[in-house]
């Protein structure tokens, strides 16, 4: 059996790895400390790929094992490799006046306040049944109503 986590931290510098191999190797470990005996062993690409909900997952192979598939399975964050840092690297020193004009520069997002009020259930219940991303259409629904527009 592998060593645990906090034995490899002391043994490795797990942080210096590739997210590929630190998930593959955290999915090893996960699956022999959690995983039931009776539940065949998936390796990392193949929890990616599967349908298992982060639940699942979790609870058989262990919390940091479903955050790294989570990740995984995000198609809109790739990891980097060692070319793309040179690559974003060179394009930084080829354009000094350009990354000099982004870092200054402020964005007029429409601000965000956290406001904390009351609100009836029946309305929450009706923008958290359709799903993740109800707090969005809640404020699109109150800019309407205010200024009837859903453009900030």
């Amino acid at each position: 059996m592998h060593e645990t986590v906090e034995e490899m931290n002391e043994n490795a510098d797990l942080d210096n790895l590739p997210f590929a191999e630190y998930a593959a190797l955290m999915a090893e470990i996960g699956g022999e400390q959690f995983r039931n005996p009776d539940t065949p062993k998936l390796s990392f690409e193949e929890l990616v790929s599967s349908g298992l909900t982060f639940n699942e997952i979790e609870a058989e192979y262990g919390e940091e094992t479903a955050i790294n598939v989570g990740i995984g399975r995000d198609p809109d964050c790739p990891e980097w490799a060692s070319e793309d840092f040179a690559r974003a690297r060179k394009w930084m020193n080829d354009n000094p006046e350009t990354v000099k004009k982004l870092r200054n520069m402020s964005f007029n997002w429409p601000a965000k306040e956290w406001a904390y009020i009351p609100i009836d259930y029946d309305i929450l219940d009706h923008f958290r049944a359709a799903g993740p991303g109800w707090h969005k259409r809640l404020n699109d629904t109150l800019r309407k109503a205010v200024f009837g527009s859903d453009d900030p």
